[in-house]
C-alpha cells in the first residue's frame, strides 16, 4: 500500500477513459484518500459516480483552473478536509477544436492566450496552492501530463504542442523553486491514448496506428501503465526524482524514422 495514509487531488477526470482516472484507480488502489475537482456541473454528472465506485472516502469538488477565484476555494474546501497534501495530479488541457486542424500559423491570439493559460499556467496556480499544504506533510509530488508534440511537429496538434512545450519547461522551473520545501515536480509524456481531448485533434487515429506501426513494442500506450508510473513518482519510491520528463509511449521518442 505504497499511499497509505496519503492525500491526493486530481484535476481533469472527464470520463473513465481518461488518463487521470486511471491514475486515480491506481493512487486509490495503494491507499490514497482522493480528491477531484472537475470544472462544470456537466462534468460532474460524469464524474460523481465515477469516485462512488471507489468509495466513500474520496470526495468531489467544483473548480475551473482557469479562475484563480475558483483554484482559491476549492483550497479553502481542502483544507477544511485535510491539514496536509501528498500530491497532486495535473491532466487538464484544452484548446479551441478550430486550432487543432490545419497550420499552427493560423493560430489566433485568444486561441494561443487561451491554450497556454488552461494547459501550461493552470500548473503553476495549482502547485502555488497546494505547496503549502504539501509543506506541512513534509513533501510531496506533483505529476503533469505531457505529450511528445511539444517536443516534435506532430500534425495538427498546433498550438497545442507549444502549450505543452511551456508545461514542461514549468514543471523545470516549478521543481527548482519547491524543491527546498521537499517537493517533487515531473510529468509523464504519455503516448497517444484514445481520450475525449485526444479524438478532438484532427487524424488522431492515424496517430494510434503510425505509434503501433514504429514504436519499439510495436503497440500504442495503455492508460493504466501511465497510472503505474503517476504512482511510481506520487509514492516514496521516487523521492530522489524531479524536474524530469518520462516517456510512456512504448518507446516511440526514441524513433527518428
Amino acid at each position: 500500500m505504497l499511499m497509505q495514509g496519503k492525500t491526493g487531488l486530481v484535476v481533469g477526470v472527464a470520463n473513465k477513459n481518461s488518463i487521470a482516472w486511471a491514475i486515480a484507480e491506481r493512487l486509490a488502489a495503494e491507499g490514497a484518500r482522493l480528491i477531484f475537482s472537475y470544472q462544470s456541473e456537466r462534468l460532474a454528472e460524469r464524474v460523481a459516480p465515477l469516485v462512488k465506485e471507489l468509495g466513500p472516502s474520496h470526495l468531489v469538488l467544483q473548480c475551473d483552473a482557469s479562475s484563480d477565484a475558483e483554484i482559491d476555494a476549492l483550497f479553502a474546501q481542502i483544507g477544511q478536509q485535510s491539514e496536509t497534501l501528498d500530491c497532486l495530479i495535473h491532466s487538464i488541457a484544452f484548446a479551441n477544436r478550430e486550432e487543432l486542424s490545419g497550420q499552427f500559423v493560423t493560430t489566433s491570439r485568444e486561441g494561443f492566450r487561451l491554450a497556454n493559460d488552461v494547459s501550461a499556467y493552470s500548473l503553476v496556480a495549482l502547485a502555488r496552492r497546494a505547496a503549502p499544504l504539501m509543506a506541512k506533510a513534509g513533501g510531496g509530488s506533483i505529476v503533469a501530463l505531457t505529450y511528445l508534440g511539444s517536443e516534435r511537429v506532430i500534425p495538427n496538434y498546433n498550438v497545442m504542442g507549444v502549450a505543452k512545450a511551456a508545461l514542461e519547461a514549468s514543471v523545470r522551473y516549478l521543481a527548482a523553486d519547491l524543491g527546498p520545501q521537499g517537493i517533487r515536480v515531473n510529468a509523464i509524456s504519455a503516448g497517444p491514448i484514445s481520450t475525449l481531448a485526444a479524438r478532438g485533434i484532427a487524424g488522431f487515429t492515424g496517430m494510434l496506428k503510425q505509434v503501433a506501426d514504429k514504436a519499439p513494442l510495436r503497440r500504442n500506450t495503455e492508460a493504466a501503465e501511465v497510472g503505474d508510473t503517476a504512482l511510481f513518482l506520487c509514492s516514496d519510491l521516487s523521492r530522489g526524482v524531479t524536474g524530469e520528463i518520462i516517456h510512456v509511449d512504448s518507446g516511440y521518442h526514441i524513433v527518428g524514422m
